[in-house]
């Protein structure tokens, strides 16, 4: 259910969808950083005559100044695991994740685009045999 007054607890709701049917649970989801509920709810019956009937009884009923759009839960579309979520990542056009310009390297020696010149090692290892740390 939607359109659902930021004040109500889960008992209220068992309370009030009681009338339809034998409520077996009821979720009142909050949001994780302020902790409030995001002004909709779930509520588990059991049997699927008593959710049709709460969807008849309480669809646009007035529950503490607001009034309740309910419907059937749909399921959501399962969620890649990894990788990046659709609509995040580089734009295009804004320079991210396209290839780098072309900076002249000669890349029959293994020089890598993005890299002005040749270095021997890294710079810890640059740092040491200055220092006469050869190995």
């Amino acid at each position: 259910m939607g359109n659902l007054s930021y004040d109500v607890t889960r008992e209220e709701l068992v309370e009030a969808f009681g009338a339809a049917g034998r409520v077996v649970d009821a979720k009142v989801p909050t949001d994780r950083e302020t902790g409030r509920p995001r002004g909709f709810a779930f509520v588990e019956f059991e049997t699927e005559e008593a959710a049709q009937k709460s969807i008849e009884l309480m669809n646009g009923k007035d529950l503490k100044g607001r009034q309740l759009r309910v419907n059937e839960a749909e399921n959501r579309p399962p969620r890649p695991v990894g990788g990046p979520r659709p609509g995040f990542g580089p734009r295009p056009g804004s320079g991210f994740g396209e290839p780098p310009p072309d900076f002249g390297g000669d890349f029959s020696r293994g020089d890598k685009p993005g890299r002005r010149f040749k270095t021997k090692g890294s710079r810890r290892n640059i740092r040491r045999r200055k220092r006469g740390f050869e190995d």
